[in-house]
């Protein structure tokens, strides 16, 4: 942008632009407006100052840039004639990184060489003519709503065709007011949160609120999911043209149940390629970046909190999704670093005019009054607080209880969770003929449980292809889509009765219709556990005898679980001081609550107890409790300042809209990795074939295997059964099991 600002700061300011720009240098604030102008490529560019702008407008053969500036001017009085006269409104913080946005959007939409075939002349008209195929461009891309209608008025059975009636939860989320434009769903899993969000789309969407919908979820896998069941239910949400829901995962290109694949020169192919109409409905779907601004689109919370970090895109992504209704599924589910910079997206987002819906079956006091921005109460009103519950910004509305929609869950603890432990339990139970769910919190404690499964029954594990096998985030996307239907093959809806050991891990508890008769699961955070308690009986049909009753196994560490504070152990515990490791869950106060409400009462009722489950095992008051009784303040301090830490960090990060443009960002690296965007994307050769029998063509790897990988080289095929490749100096297997990395030598 070195021309731009040595124009900027030229003293001949009478002769430039025709004569147009005396006025224009006199604009209040001018460099501001040129500091969004240059940031339209992605980030802000820093002005150089006169010297490095020296080298600027270098001399060039057959071109005098003088003189072309005349002739733009004379273009702009032209086109613009308002220019001589008027000045741009006051170039506030909100409005300025809105405008960036927006302008950068536009700047992705007019490259495209095909609606905007490059004109070597200049043509005094251009202007109607480059508005007039805007128009058109827009509408082939959708981002406006012509042509595109609800098939019928916004009303219930728009949404759903399985059931003929709404549940008090949906009922109260419809009839709060549309002007509210924060809005928190607290209902037990399988309550039909999904079905509410998009009800509450329907009715901003009739109402001219929203043009779009962008739905968050916490992980890629619940993304898949959830895109091909919401796909499903815009065809009869529209009438003729439905849009199509687009995939917000980066690597890939699905839109609707359409497959694209990459080609040079940033183009796709689709897989079911009808022509150049069909492939610019597509647009936001062939490229990360553009995600946010598909009409429907369902993907992960990161692409949602990318708008609201210092890297690049961040204001394109901000402002097209102040179109939308911002939906974030499961807002428990996320660190404190995370859930600052989220807090910070929704702030902005409805500073904008956006909606948005925070969904969660667990959602504990703290985190609601983050949201909400309110006081946190005690742990007594928290405990009294209704559940399930809809808040806006000021009020809470009771959701009516409805006591044939309690669910009895048998729970108890014990010691031992190797892979040995959880299998004996597994194949107990399944030889009894249940459908037993066993949710592990780590791959290798997966593995370990689905080798010992395999030695002593193998005719009871799930199965792929006839090849026993996990559930787990190290599959590649094609396999992951196989093994989602498959598992919902065997525990879905409607599936045949049999006993089977269906083993993975956190993926299992999250969007996946599954019905289970039993669950064993590792000792987890409460919030967590629910989480996974909600795959149990969550369907109504006949059970094996001795599991009329839905029961939760909770495996726990041998001894005292104080060892957890110095030494991680099978994904929980130890953060700072002497230990060098550290678990998924590192709130071992917290899981110790968990604990005792486990053993306190062996019977839960759900979701008439979900409320006081979770603030027992959640709020600050119950923690330092625990944490004083068995000597653990200094551990619950290092935890606290880790959080602490965390928000502090995030803030370091954060694009904060309300304050002036910046001047420029910071480097993105650490940024991306910390959100997980920078896992390396492993594209293999168009022949290979995966552990089902069935082809892959990407594979993404974990963040922290591929912080030492540039991505520059293709993988290095070694072998093809197993499937063994090289990354740069990592080597890596994939089998049944899943990505396993090589041990170097």
């Amino acid at each position: 942008m070195r021309c731009g600002w040595k124009w900027l700061l030229q003293g001949d300011a009478e002769s430039t632009l025709a004569g147009q720009a005396p006025h224009i240098v006199r604009w209040d604030k001018i460099e501001v407006w040129f500091m969004v102008l240059f940031a339209h490529h992605g980030r802000p560019v820093k002005n150089p100052g006169e010297s490095w702008a020296q080298d600027a407008f270098a001399p060039l053969e057959g071109y005098d840039w003088k003189s072309e500036e005349t002739r733009f001017g004379k273009a702009l009085a032209s086109w613009f004639p308002e220019i001589r006269e008027h000045e741009p409104p006051p170039p506030t913080p909100t409005f300025t990184h809105f405008f960036c946005g927006l302008l950068a959007l536009a700047d992705w939409v007019g490259s495209d060489r095909n609606a905007f075939p490059f004109v070597a002349a200049f043509d005094p008209d251009y202007w109607g003519i480059a508005r007039d195929r805007a128009r058109r461009r827009l509408s082939d891309i959708g981002l406006n709503r012509s042509g595109r209608h609800l098939g019928a008025p916004a009303s219930w059975a728009l949404v759903s065709k399985d059931h003929s009636t709404p549940r008090p939860a949906q009922k109260i989320v419809a009839g709060t007011s549309l002007s509210e434009n924060l809005v928190i769903l607290e209902a037990e899993t399988g309550a039909g949160k999904t079905e509410a969000a998009l009800w509450r789309f329907a009715q901003l969407y009739e109402s001219g609120a929203v043009d779009s919908l962008y739905f968050a979820l916490p992980t890629r896998a619940a993304a898949r999911q959830l895109q091909s069941r919401i796909n499903k239910t815009l065809q009869t949400m529209f009438s003729d043209p439905p849009p199509e829901a687009v995939l917000a995962i980066p690597g890939q290109a699905v839109s609707g149940e359409a497959q694209g694949i990459r080609l040079p020169a940033f183009e796709v192919k689709w897989d079911d390629d009808t022509g150049i109409e069909s492939r610019a409905k597509r647009w936001a779907a062939e490229h990360a970046t553009r995600f946010l601004a598909a009409q429907i689109a369902v993907g992960t919370v990161d692409q949602a909190m990318m708008a609201g970090l210092q890297v690049k895109h961040a204001h394109l992504r901000g402002s097209a999704l102040s179109r939308s209704l911002l939906v974030v599924d499961e807002v428990h589910a996320s660190d404190a670093w995370m859930t600052e910079i989220q807090r910070s997206v929704l702030r902005d987002h409805l500073a904008l005019g956006g909606h948005a819906l925070l969904m969660s079956a667990t959602l504990g006091a703290v985190a609601r009054s983050a949201w909400r921005a309110t006081p946190l109460p005690s742990l007594q009103e928290a405990e009294q607080t209704p559940y399930p519950a809809v808040w806006t910004k000021d009020d809470c509305f009771p959701v009516s209880s409805d006591d044939s929609a309690q669910k009895e869950v048998a729970i108890s603890a014990r010691k031992g969770w190797s892979g040995e432990d959880a299998a004996a339990e597994a194949i107990s139970a399944a030889r009894r003929g249940a459908r037993v769910l066993v949710i592990r919190n780590t791959v290798d404690r997966a593995r370990e449980t689905l080798a010992a499964c395999v030695n002593e029954a193998p005719n009871l594990v799930f199965e792929l292809n006839d090849t026993p096998t996990l559930h787990h985030s190290r599959f590649a996307a094609e396999d992951r889509a196989l093994l989602d239907a498959r598992v919902e093959d065997v525990l879905g809806k409607g599936s045949i009765a049999q006993a089977v050991i269906v083993i993975g891990t956190q993926t299992l508890e999250q969007s996946l219709d599954i019905d289970a008769d039993i669950l064993i699961t590792d000792l987890c955070p409460m919030d967590v556990l629910l989480q996974r308690i909600g795959r149990l009986h969550r369907h109504c049909r006949s059970r094996p005898d001795g599991f009329e009753r839905a029961s939760a196994l909770v495996l726990c560490p041998e001894g005292d679980l104080g060892r957890l504070t110095s030494e991680p152990e099978n994904g929980l515990g130890a953060y700072g001081q002497n230990a060098t490791l550290s678990g998924v869950y590192l709130d071992v106060p917290g899981l110790a609550a968990t604990l005792r409400e486990i053993e306190a009462a062996p019977l839960w009722r759900i979701p008439q107890m979900n409320r006081r489950l979770v603030e027992r095992a959640t709020h600050p008051e119950r923690l330092d409790e625990i944490a004083a009784q068995h000597g653990w303040e200094d551990y619950r301090r290092r935890e606290t300042g880790k959080t602490i830490a965390e928000i502090m960090g995030a803030q370091n990060v954060i694009l904060d809209r309300r304050e002036a443009f910046p001047c420029s960002f910071p480097s993105d690296e650490v940024i991306r990795t910390r959100l997980g965007e920078s896992g390396a994307i492993v594209t293999f050769p168009d022949d290979t074939i995966g552990p089902f029998g069935s082809p892959v063509t990407t594979l993404a790897l974990p963040a922290h295997w591929s912080r030492e990988l540039t991505g520059d080289e293709p993988p290095e095929i070694i072998a093809k059964a197993p499937l063994t490749f090289r990354v740069e100096a990592a080597g890596f297997v994939y089998d049944a099991s899943g990505l396993t990395r090589l041990e170097e030598d």
